[in-house]
């Protein structure tokens, strides 16, 4: 019902022929390096966000309070 090894081994053989070695493993570098970079990202973001919440100090564009000539 699944797929055999005999089956994957046809298929990889296939797609490298038609794409070729060389294709393939800049791709798999590729690929590699933008999943890294993405892991990097959300990791310095989780920091950046702990770093946010317990300062109490506000951020740029924060309303603290309101002013006079708001309640008039």
């Amino acid at each position: 019902m699944g797929i055999s090894i005999t089956q994957l081994v046809i298929i990889l053989a296939i797609v490298v022929l038609l794409f070729g070695t060389k294709r393939l493993r800049n791709l798999g570098g590729d690929l590699g390096s933008a999943i890294k970079g993405f892991r990097s990202a959300v990791k310095d973001g989780e920091k950046d966000n702990k770093l946010t919440e317990g300062d109490g100090e506000t951020l740029d564009g924060e309303v603290t309070a309101k002013k006079e000539q708001d309640k008039v």
